[in-house]
């Protein structure tokens, strides 16, 4: 199962204004993704990245049944709750943390947000979608207080369908977030410059 394995870039958290828990994904290790976090407007940010327990969240796909993926997805939730409970006990509010993935880290990212529901900093999702082979709206509770979401995916894509992204989307929103969702055309399984500026204009800024 998974353990508090964390790379930390940025910032050091006690002189930190803001914090990124930055979320890899299958296959990928954490620090694979603070290269990402240059490309971001973190001026002032801690990043923290956690490391999954061989380089995966959960062995199966996010369409799966949940309970195909347990005990790992639910040992994956936890760990994020743990991180948020580290980073409050040193002083960020939830307004001050900012949480993104890619991939299964996206998913992931998307899915402990909507069973988190409050006044986050921002929730990034590069490529991912609300987790189960039907989306269960009862684990989603509370208001995202205006919270900015970005969600963007290719179309197609060779592991998030669009109309995941797009179901994901419509739900956060009704959660009282402010989404911002972009498809693009079929640029593959990949970050690409174009979401980068999305997100340091709409959710960084």
């Amino acid at each position: 199962m998974h353990t508090k394995e964390i790379v930390y870039s940025g910032k050091p958290l006690e002189s930190a204004k803001k914090a990124l828990i930055l979320i890899h994904g299958r296959g990928a290790t954490a620090e694979s993704m603070l290269p990402l976090a240059d490309h971001l407007d973190l001026d002032g940010f801690a990043v923290l990245a956690p490391q999954a327990a061989r380089n995966t969240w959960y062995p199966y796909s996010f369409l799966m049944p949940a309970e195909k993926n347990e005990p790992w997805l639910s040992g994956a939730l936890d760990l994020l709750g743990d991180i948020v409970k580290d980073l409050e006990a040193e002083g960020f509010s939830s307004e001050q943390i900012y949480i993104a993935g890619f991939s299964q880290g996206a998913c992931l990212s998307l899915e402990f947000a909507a069973r988190n529901a409050r006044r986050w900093g921002g929730i990034i999702a590069f490529t991912g979608g609300l987790i189960g082979q039907s989306i269960n709206t009862a684990n989603y509770q509370g208001s995202f207080a205006d919270t900015p979401v970005y969600i963007a995916t290719s179309d197609p894509d060779p592991h998030i369908p669009v109309e995941r992204a797009r179901q994901s989307a419509d739900i956060i929103r009704d959660m009282h977030a402010r989404v911002k969702l972009e498809v693009f055309d079929d640029i593959g399984h990949t970050v690409i410059p174009a979401e980068l500026e999305a997100v340091n204009a709409f959710v960084l800024a």
